[in-house]
């Protein structure tokens, strides 16, 4: 039995996705969330084996949490399911440790090798994202970091509540740090990244898929 949490910000996404996992029999889904900070809180206290999780999660997006669960719980293949085939959100998933990038138009045959071959502990990426990253997933796991790689988790963190719309203090409330902290980072975001101000911040984060 393969215990999945399934992670998508769209309730009725979830509900179709997860009676489609329970007709391939030998899924057990212990858990939703609707968010990427509830997503790594569920992960914690389920422990699954594979995590589904939506490349555009709010507040903490897929890649972001791939990161952390890469990091804090290496047993657990997490999965990015996305709509779109970019090479750059394939590239960010691969660093980030993501065990597995499937589209979200994928098949049911397609979803039940997936979820055998990362069960297994291989990498699966979706055949229409894979012939062009195959070739170079080598490099990619290898290459020198991007701009969106040099950032700190917290930085990251903040780049996406600013470019999600939040306030200020809206943003210290949520990471629980002064505004005089949050001034601080986003500082420290902005000479990181060449970027001076927030509008451009929004650019960016729309250009690398973090929203």
């Amino acid at each position: 039995m393969i215990r999945v949490l399934l992670a998508d910000d769209h309730n009725l996404f979830r509900a179709g996705f997860r009676a489609l996992l329970e007709k391939i029999g030998e899924i057990q889904v212990v858990a939703e969330a609707g968010d990427g900070r509830q997503a790594l809180s569920l992960i914690e206290e389920y422990q699954p084996d594979v995590v589904l999780m939506d490349i555009a999660m709010p507040e903490l997006n897929g890649i972001e949490v791939t990161a952390r669960v890469a990091k804090k719980f290496p047993s657990v293949r997490v999965v990015l399911l996305s709509m779109h085939s970019n090479e750059e959100y394939v590239r960010q998933a691969v660093r980030a440790g993501a065990a597995g990038y499937i589209l979200k138009g994928a098949s049911i045959p397609e979803l039940e090798l997936m979820l055998q071959a990362v069960s297994r502990g291989e990498t699966y990426l979706s055949p229409a994202v894979s012939k062009p990253l195959m070739a170079e997933y080598t490099r990619l796991t290898e290459t020198e970091p991007g701009a969106i790689e040099r950032l700190t988790p917290r930085q990251r963190e903040v780049l996406q509540l600013i470019a999600e719309g939040y306030s200020r203090k809206a943003i210290a409330g949520k990471l629980q740090i002064s505004v005089k902290t949050f001034d601080t980072i986003r500082l420290q975001l902005m000479e990181a990244l060449d970027i001076h101000d927030n509008a451009g911040l929004i650019r960016f984060a729309i250009g690398m898929g973090l929203v």
